[in-house]
């Protein structure tokens, strides 16, 4: 896998790493991108599992793998993970807005 901290292009902190459960885990650990992510991305996978086992079906598994390769993705690209927190953080405010009244 090619997830090493360092310059990539377009402000890329890492390359883009395989789609596989390794190799995304690596990605947030290894190349220090969300460490603080880890225990989120290894308790939905367990769920995953989980829910593919119980039902004979991949789906689930394909699902976390999309989920967390976008994850990945996002994490990868600072300026890309500043804009994601600047809509949550908007998002939060309204949120807060709207369950208190409306804007003050």
């Amino acid at each position: 896998m090619s997830a090493q901290p360092g310059s990539h292009s377009d402000g890329e902190l890492i390359s883009r790493p395989p789609r596989t459960p390794d190799a995304l885990r690596l990605a947030l650990a290894l190349a220090r991108i969300a460490p603080h992510r880890l225990a989120e991305m290894e308790r939905q996978k367990n769920e995953a599992f989980s829910l593919a086992a119980e039902h004979g079906a991949i789906g689930p598994i394909r699902s976390w793998l999309t989920i967390w390769a976008g994850e990945v993705e996002i994490e990868r690209r600072p300026e890309l993970a500043a804009r994601r927190q600047a809509a949550e953080r908007i998002v939060q405010t309204r949120d807060r807005e709207v369950r208190n009244g409306g804007p003050r």
